[in-house]
């Protein structure tokens, strides 16, 4: 089980492992040596390519000449880093060194014959440590003359700016070992934290089953690689879309994390999807190849440029209809800032709930919204009073006759939202467009209520609508192209940026979260890691602005167990069973922050 080692209250003594020895300087090795020559370590760079290890010594001449120009050190303080670099293209360089940190090519037996060499190089105390994210490190160790001495120190790329640093123990690792590599880690200003060794470690365990749905659902054509990418970029604030990142760590890196995953785990969701080995056999590994999903200015570049699968730019070749006034159907959180966005963008909108005290509760809930967006000098006064304006609260959905959109934002009931929709059946005239904001039942149902299918479609708003960019636009078999193109033009009117999806569970966002939330549960039903230490490494690790744990009691774990029950039920992928953990918390009430408990306990307001 995993220890949180990133307490800054812990004493520290200086660590002994004073010269370091990387063996293998390409990306990672070269950031990693620069970290260590910057914190005042002896360091030995080893590489068999004599150029990598000329381009390695360039790379620190020049990230510590901008570090200069930038005041972050002195030009005493480079030149003492410089002198504290020297390369080899010999292993037996090493011999003096108290730690050894192997970046080599993730090969068992490129790894193995390292190993082997240095068991007869470096002294009997000498740490060995793989930079291995995908490879057993026990496997390693067992090959070892002294497999105590051997764990696993996964740093992040790029090295030099991630926080996070996994260090991983086998069954043979001495506890002493790990204490030298932690104190180390942390004198580096990195966080550390302690993992067992399985595939991925915690950080890429998650992540890499997250690409590889990516991926698959790409493979589908459920959506396209923009489409992917923009829905998890501003769905869940992720500084990368999935596919891209898969292009930067590199297609064929990808594929051999996921072999090993799956060797262990034999879950379908690790199995590697086939784009990824077309891809990696035609040498289309990404960025570094110059092509992978996406086509770059360059090999190693990271410009995008437009290939054949890039979207035509301009306006739909269907003409869409004319919307000037829209209905909102609810009164919760949702549906008051989906009636905000509209009214904000200069639609009149009709906001009715079932009674019209809801509807004028709902109103002076946007009011209170716009009062805040005044006093952050957002919106002025008048803005936001000509916006209010716009807003006519009502308690029937007659009120919906003239509309040209209704939008439904009641509960995630399917019945409920049928019923909903066979009323505006009744009261909308021809040719408005009906929309549901579903984020998990399917939105030919709420069609299939109807007598015009054709017209209706979804329209998935994430929380808060003010502030989240993200439309999910829903086509069903039956919706019709006008309407499809209506929507898009109204998700830009309303400054939203729309992406298209088919009407299956989880659409894009929900479809790759959901799980990943899932396998974040069973790491810690496993006994894993701890909640602190899973969500340290995706914040630190994955650039993820909440760890899974954090987010989940934030959506609310019975709104987290539904979704996941309907993607095991849509998909019945064993893999997408709901964590026993989960549900145990829900039947026992701990529903997260607005319940008091989740995972983690929270104060009372």
């Amino acid at each position: 089980m995993a220890t949180p080692l990133s307490d800054p209250s812990l004493s520290l003594s200086a660590s002994p492992l004073k010269t370091v020895a990387v063996v293998g300087l390409g990306t990672m090795g070269t950031g990693i040596a620069e970290i260590l020559a910057k914190a005042g370590r002896e360091v030995v760079g080893i590489d068999i390519s004599e150029a990598a290890a000329a381009q390695a010594t360039a790379a620190l001449e020049s990230s510590t000449a901008r570090a200069v120009q930038r005041g972050r050190i002195t030009e005493q303080e480079r030149d003492d880093a410089l002198a504290r670099f020297v390369t080899s293209t010999d292993l037996r360089a090493a011999a003096d060194a108290d730690l050894v940190i192997e970046v080599a090519p993730e090969s068992y037996d490129i790894k193995h014959q390292i190993f082997r060499e240095l068991d007869g190089i470096v002294r009997p105390e000498t740490i060995l440590a793989t930079g291995t994210n995908a490879l057993s490190v026990t496997r390693l160790a067992a090959d070892s003359a002294r497999p105590e001495r051997v764990l696993g120190l996964h740093f992040f790329n790029p090295a030099p700016a991630m926080k996070l640093v996994e260090v991983v123990s086998s069954v043979l690792t001495a506890p002493t070992a790990v204490a030298a590599v932690t104190d180390l880690a942390l004198e580096l200003g990195k966080e550390p934290v302690a993992v067992g060794d399985r595939p991925g470690f915690v950080a890429d365990g998650l992540l890499f089953g997250y690409l590889n749905q990516a991926a698959a659902m790409y493979e589908a054509k459920y959506a396209s690689r923009e489409d992917i990418d923009a829905a998890m970029r501003l769905g869940c604030g992720l500084p990368m879309g999935p596919l891209a990142l898969l292009d930067l760590i590199g297609v064929d890196t990808a594929r051999t994390v996921l072999e090993a995953m799956y060797a262990e785990s034999h879950d379908r969701l690790h199995a590697p999807s086939p784009i990824l080995k077309q891809l990696s056999e035609a040498g289309l590994t990404g960025r570094k190849s110059g092509r992978g999903f996406y086509t770059y200015d360059a090999p190693g570049g990271a410009t995008v440029v437009r290939d054949a699968l890039t979207p035509p730019e301009g306006a739909s070749v269907v003409p869409g209809r004319t919307v000037r006034s829209v209905g909102v159907a609810g009164s919760g959180t949702m549906a008051s800032g989906i009636a905000e966005v509209f009214a904000k963008a200069g639609y009149e909108v009709v906001l009715a709930a079932r009674t019209e005290e809801k509807a004028q509760a709902a109103k002076a809930r946007i009011g209170k919204s716009l009062s805040r967006s005044v006093d952050k000098g957002r919106l002025t006064a008048e803005a936001a009073a000509e916006t209010l304006g716009r807003i006519t609260p009502a308690g029937s959905y007659d009120a919906f006759a003239d509309v040209d959109l209704a939008l439904e934002a009641v509960a995630e009931d399917l019945e409920i939202k049928q019923q909903l929709f066979a009323t505006f059946d009744k009261v909308c005239k021809p040719g408005a467009i009906l929309a549901t904001t579903t984020s998990s039942l399917p939105v030919v149902a709420c069609a299939r209520a109807t007598s015009r299918p054709q017209d209706v479609v979804g329209m998935h708003f994430f929380n808060p609508a003010p502030a989240m960019k993200l439309v999910e636009v829903v086509r069903t078999v039956l919706t019709a192209d006008d309407v499809h193109s209506t929507v898009r033009e109204v998700c830009a009117k309303v400054r939203k940026h729309p992406v298209d999806c088919g009407d299956r569970a989880g659409f894009i966002v929900n479809a790759l979260l959901f799980p990943y939330l899932n396998n974040a549960i069973k790491m810690v039903q496993e006994h894993y890691a701890t909640l602190d230490d899973i969500d340290a490494a995706m914040r630190l690790g994955g650039g993820y602005p909440m760890g899974p744990f954090e987010l989940l009691d934030v959506v609310g774990l019975d709104v987290s167990l539904a979704i996941e029950k309907v993607l095991h039920r849509e998909f019945r992928d064993p893999g997408l069973a709901p964590a026993p953990l989960l549900e145990h918390l829900v039947a026992a009430g701990c529903l997260g922050r607005k319940t008091g408990r989740g995972f983690r306990e929270y104060a009372r307001r």
